[in-house]
């Protein structure tokens, strides 16, 4: 069982640095977080001139439920870098973890609550209900309004994560029942990937928090009180 966790979280770490590594030399020299993902190229002619547009990856369009039973879109945010992991409550391994650093990274960046949204999605929506959401919420003592935790159908919540570039699934033989990765993902306001951290990693996450304000300023304008 912790072999094919393991594994996962492997593969999923390799895929990552592929990623980065493709991206990062061309973002290096601008100044400027890589977009990760695949991209594709489109041609039109306009005026008798061939123009070439690049089609980064984006996170598709959601909608969840989230602690207060408040049904949030995806639209509802827009306009706001986000911060986003996916976990369960009842997950016995890394998630305390996460659920600390991500929590110390809210309340490091209180400078930027206006302009960055936080957001855990469970995949174990059989259990975490809105109610068990807010549980969870007292039982770490997070009072943060730039911070939703969400809830909705699983299988499109697993499909999600694929676009955060997390992996999720069921697994009767890991811990809790779930195998998922450990990635915290900064998602800028047209909804494209900037940054894969390991979100168990307390270096990890303060490389975030670098990048994060790096991205807020030199391509938002936002400085913030740090």
């Amino acid at each position: 069982m912790i072999r094919k966790v393991l594994s996962m979280l492997r593969r999923n770490s390799l895929f990552i640095s592929g990623l980065i590594f493709l991206f990062s030399c061309e973002a290096d020299q601008l100044g400027l977080l890589p977009i990760l993902g695949e991209r594709d190229v489109e041609y039109s002619v306009t005026d008798g001139k061939e123009i070439t547009d690049t089609i980064y990856h984006k996170v598709p369009s959601f909608s969840y439920l989230n602690q207060d039973s408040i049904l949030i879109t995806s639209e509802s945010m827009k306009g706001k870098v986000w911060v986003a992991d996916f976990f369960f409550t009842y997950c016995p391994t890394i998630c305390p973890s996460m659920t600390t650093e991500m929590k110390r990274l809210n309340f490091e960046t209180k400078d930027l609550e206006k302009e960055v949204q936080f957001m855990s999605f469970s995949i174990d929506p059989e259990h975490d209900t809105p109610r068990r959401l807010r549980e969870y919420c007292q039982t770490y003592n997070i009072e943060a309004s730039n911070w939703h935790f969400f809830t909705g159908d699983e299988k499109e919540t697993h499909r999600l994560a694929k676009s955060f570039f997390n992996g999720a699934e069921r697994d009767d033989d890991a811990d809790g029942g779930f195998g998922h990765t450990d990635y915290f993902v900064i998602v800028d306001t047209s909804g494209h990937v900037r940054g894969i951290y390991s979100g168990t990693n307390s270096e990890q996450v303060n490389l975030l928090q670098s990048d994060l304000r790096k991205l807020l300023k030199t391509e938002y304008g936002v400085i913030g009180s740090k």
